[in-house]
């Protein structure tokens, strides 16, 4: 996707070389902030449109563009989130963040940044999965936009103080805050080679309609959750518990067409599996794993939130 280019476009424009190269971390941190990539897109593009909205003379004052387009990204992805809440009511049936295919994840670390707590610090790997995405929901708009500037962006409380307009101790609070709802929600830490084992192992029980193998990978209080925006069929409300969810996934198993094909993807940075139809990804599903044990699937099916996903 290229990003229009305002003024001056033809040879190499220095100012806009230096502009277009923050493109990446302020998709990085919208697409965190807002759950969407499409949202994020938007996000970025208005503020580069504000920026070339301003004269030449207003641009050259700006000691730091970086810094000017992430605080402005900011602020729109903080009234973004306030509407959204209103939107979401409305939504038809249950909402998820957006699922990102391997070759759709952005962002390296600001730098120069300021270190944070090793205790308190959040992997910009780990910020992007879906089970981080979804306690982000459960935030408030200025929790969220704090705690993704602070703890995985590593921008000082001062900063964040400014775009959200608190206090750096108001601030620093609404960090506290946010970080308890992630050390309430988080699963302790598996490796990747051994969460894509269990994946692995749910594929082959469910193509095979083995229930037992299915509620033996599963743990007995596991959550299933699907999101198809009233575009697409599928369960309306989320699934609680292993055997229900296990029968949940034999149903899915004797309905699916017969060219349908499941295949390992990794999805949010994490081994999942789609579910691929005439060439085009139909389903993504992605998992969160605890203990040997799948604790949360989401099943996303909504084709809006499918665009960036390709066959392969």
């Amino acid at each position: 996707m290229t990003t229009r280019s305002g003024p001056g476009d033809g040879p190499s424009d220095p100012e806009l070389d230096a502009i277009m190269r923050e493109r990446r971390q302020l998709i990085a941190i919208a697409y965190r902030l807002l759950g969407s990539l499409a949202e994020a897109e938007d996000a970025a593009q208005e503020a580069y449109t504000r920026w070339y909205g301003m004269s030449p003379q207003e641009r050259e004052s700006i000691e730091s563009p970086g810094a000017w387009l992430t605080t402005v990204v900011s602020r729109i992805c903080l009234n973004q989130l306030g509407s959204a809440r209103v939107r979401r009511e409305a939504y038809v049936g249950e909402w998820l963040p957006e699922p990102l295919p391997e070759h759709a994840q952005w962002g390296a670390g600001r730098a120069g940044a300021l270190p944070v707590d090793p205790a308190e610090h959040v992997t910009l790997d780990e910020s992007i999965n879906l089970a981080f995405l979804v306690v982000l929901e459960s935030m408030t708009p200025a929790e969220r936009v704090t705690f993704i500037l602070h703890d995985v962006f590593c921008h000082s409380f001062a900063e964040v103080a400014e775009i959200v307009g608190r206090t750096p101790a108001a601030c620093r609070q609404l960090a506290s805050s946010a970080r308890r709802r992630i050390r309430a929600q988080r699963s302790p830490a598996v490796p990747a080679s051994q969460r894509g084992a269990i994946v692995r192992e749910f594929k082959q029980a469910w193509e095979a309609k083995d229930i037992d193998a299915l509620i033996g990978l599963l743990d007995p209080d596991v959550t299933a959750t699907a999101d198809g925006g009233g575009l697409a069929p599928t369960f309306p409300h989320p699934i609680h518990g292993g055997p229900q969810v296990a029968r949940a996934w034999i149903e899915i198993a004797h309905r699916r067409p017969g060219d349908m094909v499941f295949l390992e993807r990794t999805v949010n940075g994490q081994p999942g599996l789609v579910a691929e139809l005439d060439d085009a990804i139909v389903t993504v599903f992605a998992f969160d794993v605890a203990d040997d044990r799948i604790k949360h699937i989401w099943v996303v099916r909504n084709p809006e939130k499918l665009r960036h996903w390709t066959t392969r």
